[in-house]
């Protein structure tokens, strides 16, 4: 899952990055209602966790403004202000969600994969190339029933590949899939991931290979 955190206070916005990512969570964090819209117009986030109080306005204002633009990715409105009317204007305003301050960060983790899991009415919750199953769901890889341990960003790397077997991903949108935006990225950080990929999937004879496509990016399929 991929989040955007709207939070103006640097340590809340730390101390929520730091637990979210702990959930295997990729965090990208705007302070303002410019630039989390900037930054939402990429389309990449699954959900949008946003405080209310913000320096250029209230951060209801910005749910519209997705919704003009065919966002239609959940919202999740975190604030001090605890009232019924204030809960309910902004579930109003569009949030699918509702938090006051203060609030333990594992009910928010619980509440983002509520709302995570909705999205899967429409996918199929598995998908098997070679003798490996992906279960999206339960975000865990499966090679004869037996769970492969994968560290976060080979497993984001695997599952952004295995969404599409057989067709070729461009190297910027796994960079996208597997990073923040804010993340420092090495030239060759991406494919060391992969070859590291590679080895554990060739260990337990997933059947799979992971093609580099040049110049493009790499295409992942039932090996051959």
């Amino acid at each position: 899952m991929r989040i955007l955190l709207i939070e103006d206070e640097p340590e809340m916005a730390s101390v929520l990055k730091t637990a979210l990512e702990r959930q295997d969570i990729i965090v990208d964090h705007a302070a303002t209602l410019a630039d989390a819209e900037a930054v939402a117009r990429l389309g990449y986030h699954d959900a949008v966790v946003l405080d209310r109080r913000l320096p250029d306005g209230d951060g209801l204002s910005l749910i519209p403004r997705l919704r003009a633009l065919h966002l239609d990715v959940p919202v999740i409105a975190l604030t001090a202000l605890s009232g019924l009317d204030d809960r309910v204007a902004g579930l109003d305003a569009g949030a699918d969600d509702y938090m006051v301050k203060p609030f333990a960060t594992v009910e928010l983790v619980a509440r983002l994969n509520a709302l995570h899991r909705r999205s899967f009415t429409t996918r199929a919750n598995q998908t098997v190339v070679g003798r490996l199953t992906y279960d999206f769901r339960h975000r865990e890889a499966l090679v004869e029933d037996q769970a492969l341990e994968l560290p976060r960003r080979e497993r984001l790397v695997l599952e952004t590949l295995i969404r599409r077997p057989g067709r070729t991903i461009m190297r910027g949108a796994l960079e996208e899939a597997v990073y923040a935006l804010d993340d420092e990225i090495g030239s060759n950080a991406l494919d060391a991931h992969i070859s590291r990929l590679r080895r554990k999937l060739d260990d337990v004879a997933a059947g799979i290979e992971i093609r580099a496509i040049r110049n493009l990016g790499y295409l992942l399929r039932a090996a051959s």
